[in-house]
């Protein structure tokens, strides 16, 4: 691969980090994977490696990468997840204990984008859809109903019985098998009463007050990846 031209205005590890993502948007290193030393980094875009080291901290705080001490700098990746609280849902009891939901798929249907969808996809009205429904459970109790939105086109092949048998995230699903990586993600909150659908997979009165949350997650680029929207009892949760 050739290497870079010298970025030539300031802020200069800014621009030390654009050029890295671009890599990691291409595809150079790969989920998991360590990328080049601070020192190789430096010589290869012509800067000191206290650049470098900035430009790095950077991506760090934004969840791209991961510094492992003594081992070097990875590229982040969802399927850490097994082992730790996954990133865009964290759910803590009253005690201020962690909780990791058990999660259950409900369905997989194709539908064409309405006119908001297409909105937050950044696609086109009548746009083929993937709408996942799944309930997340903690303590055994179904606590939340999650419906995800995906494009179609970036999820071809993506059947019910594939998701169940992933073992893992749901991000992370989405990232091994289809090389799709949620890194952002925007909410807002509303209180909504449950529709009759909606409190019989939650085990609950229609009309129950709930906490209605929609997420849009982006990819590299900002361009949105999948729109979810979720409904749950009041919790407390850290996001």
């Amino acid at each position: 691969m050739p290497a870079p031209s010298t970025p030539t205005f300031h802020p200069l590890w800014q621009q030390i980090k654009a050029l890295i993502v671009r890599d990691l948007e291409s595809g150079s290193w790969k989920p998991g994977e360590a990328i080049p030393s601070e020192l190789d980094l430096a010589a290869r875009f012509k800067v000191s490696q206290g650049t470098v080291r900035r430009a790095i901290d950077a991506l760090a705080d934004d969840n791209l990468v991961v510094r492992r001490q003594g081992k070097g700098t990875f590229v982040a990746t969802h399927t850490e997840e097994k082992v730790s609280m996954p990133r865009f849902l964290r759910i803590r009891r009253d005690d201020g204990v962690d909780e990791y939901p058990r999660s259950r798929l409900v369905d997989v249907r194709r539908a064409k984008a309405g006119a908001e969808a297409a909105r937050q996809l950044d696609l086109k009205t009548g746009d083929a859809l993937l709408v996942l429904r799944r309930v997340l459970e903690f303590a055994g109790a179904p606590v939340v109903l999650d419906e995800i939105t995906l494009p179609a086109a970036l999820f071809r092949g993506l059947t019910k019985a594939r998701v169940d048998a992933y073992r893992g995230s749901m991000y992370g699903f989405f990232e091994t098998q289809f090389g799709v990586r949620m890194l952002k993600a925007h909410e807002t909150l509303k209180a909504i009463a449950a529709d009759a659908e909606s409190a019989a997979i939650l085990g609950i009165a229609p009309g129950t007050p709930l906490l209605a949350v929609e997420r849009v997650t982006t990819t590299y680029g900002g361009g949105p990846s999948n729109c979810g929207g979720g409904c749950a009892r009041p919790l407390t949760t850290t996001t």
